[in-house]
């Protein structure tokens, strides 16, 4: 694949390359030939890639995103560049509003061919209470890249798993430990997305800029899960009886504003909202991509999480 591809040989930097999304995207470049430049306030912890570079195909650069100067250190010399930061902690507006604008502007400067900005489905709530700061950061930082570089392709993905994710593996580890659980937002819809699926789409997106530039996906699974679905399945996939309370949205908004808690109030409020996509956008039919179902991968992800681990029975046993 390396050698037809578009990507061979350029040079692509990730921004915020050392999380979770950039392992992905990292790999899928990689298959296609690209050089990759991971730019991150911990680059380190994309160090388990280098066995999957050739020589001279990885670098890595330590950057604040909240810092322009930084930013445009780490995008110069670039063929191509990713937006992967993301957060729902600190200086949301600079990392994921102002901060996007800076890179597409970098990247317009030193003469990249593509950019793409990996942005997330987040609704307009009808309750102007429940704007969150998150969401708002989100639709100006896609703003400030349209403005920038009006031929980057912007990547709505739903919510993403994986088996290293922060998000079905926080409620198996909950599901394992606890006989009764509490549920919030039991009726809220989302389709949750494989995070390989939002690689590839990024990776087609540079490599045909002439074809998907200047558009903006969303981009969601297969299907349409409630949050209680989604208990219900990891429970089944670990082999456990588990009792499953749905909670009213005034105790779930109380929690969720408590210090220490996994969900904080940003999250709280957009998990209410719901997360799929509005179709008023192409999607990843558009991108020759099928998205992977949740239960594709489930049943192999919960081994890990049931009593005696793989020696315990099967979850279809």
């Amino acid at each position: 694949m390396a050698k037809n591809s578009a990507l061979n040989g350029k040079l692509v930097v990730l921004m915020g390359g050392s999380g979770f999304i950039g392992n992905y995207v990292a790999q899928a470049l990689l298959e296609r030939g690209a050089r990759l430049r991971i730019a991150s306030r911990n680059p380190e912890r994309a160090f388990s890639l280098k066995p999957l570079a050739n020589l001279g195909q990885m670098q890595f650069a330590r950057c604040n995103a909240a810092d322009r100067n930084s930013v445009e250190r780490c995008i110069d010399g670039a063929d191509a560049v990713v937006n992967l930061v993301g957060s729902f902690e600190g200086d949301l507006k600079t990392l994921m509003g102002e901060a996007p604008g800076w890179m597409a502007e970098a990247a317009r400067e030193t003469g990249a061919h593509s950019f793409v900005h990996v942005s997330a489905i987040a609704p307009v709530p009808e309750d102007e209470d429940d704007i969150t700061a998150y969401g708002a950061s989100k639709r100006m930082g896609e703003d400030r890249v349209r403005k920038a570089f009006p031929n980057a392709t912007i990547l709505r993905p739903s919510i993403l798993f994986g088996k290293d994710d922060n998000f079905i593996n926080m409620f198996a580890g909950l599901i394992a430990k606890l006989p009764v659980l509490p549920v919030f937002a039991p009726n809220s819809r989302l389709q949750v997305v494989y995070v390989d699926d939002i690689a590839e789409a990024a990776a087609r997106s540079l490599a045909d800029s002439r074809k998907h530039g200047g558009k903006t996906f969303e981009l969601g699974g297969p299907e349409a899960l409630t949050m209680m679905d989604i208990n219900q399945r990891i429970a089944r996939a670990q082999n456990r009886s588990r009792t499953f309370l749905p909670m009213p949205d005034t105790a779930s908004g109380i929690f969720a504003a408590l210090p220490g808690t996994p969900m904080g109030t940003d999250q709280w409020k957009l998990l209410k909202t719901g997360n799929t996509v509005s179709g008023d956008c192409p999607g990843f039919d558009k991108l020759g991509i099928e998205p992977k179902p949740l239960g594709l991968f489930l049943d192999r992800w919960m081994v890990r999480y049931r009593k005696h681990g793989r020696f315990g029975r099967a979850a279809n046993d």
